[in-house]
């Protein structure tokens, strides 16, 4: 089963470029739509598995990557191409929406 990737300041620029679409999850631990977002994050890891990246950045632990993204609210998520960020949501939102904008980088 697939699981999110812990994404840091110091391995985003890798994981970001890449073909495949890549899916950041911004969050902190005491961020509650963060909590209810969360366990949709990791079931698209699991669905995604070989088509997509599925990561995850602690705000608290990644000031750099927040900073450069001006990630002002949480959870915010961000679709990347080839290191270029091509889709964006702020606020939680349901697993249906995030694997629309997946989706929609595979063509």
């Amino acid at each position: 089963m697939g699981k999110a990737i812990e994404i840091t300041d110091s391995n985003f620029q890798d994981i970001v470029n890449t073909d495949k679409p890549v899916l950041v999850d911004f969050w902190a631990e005491w961020c509650g739509p963060c909590k209810m977002i969360g366990p949709v994050i990791e079931e698209l890891a699991g669905d995604y598995e070989g088509k997509a990246v599925i990561g995850k950045v602690d705000v608290d632990s990644n000031p750099e990557v927040s900073a450069k993204f001006g990630i002002r609210s949480i959870p915010t998520l961000l679709v990347f191409k080839n290191g270029e960020i091509v889709d964006k949501q702020v606020g939680a939102v349901s697993k249906n929406v995030l694997a629309q904008k997946l989706d929609a980088q595979m063509a």
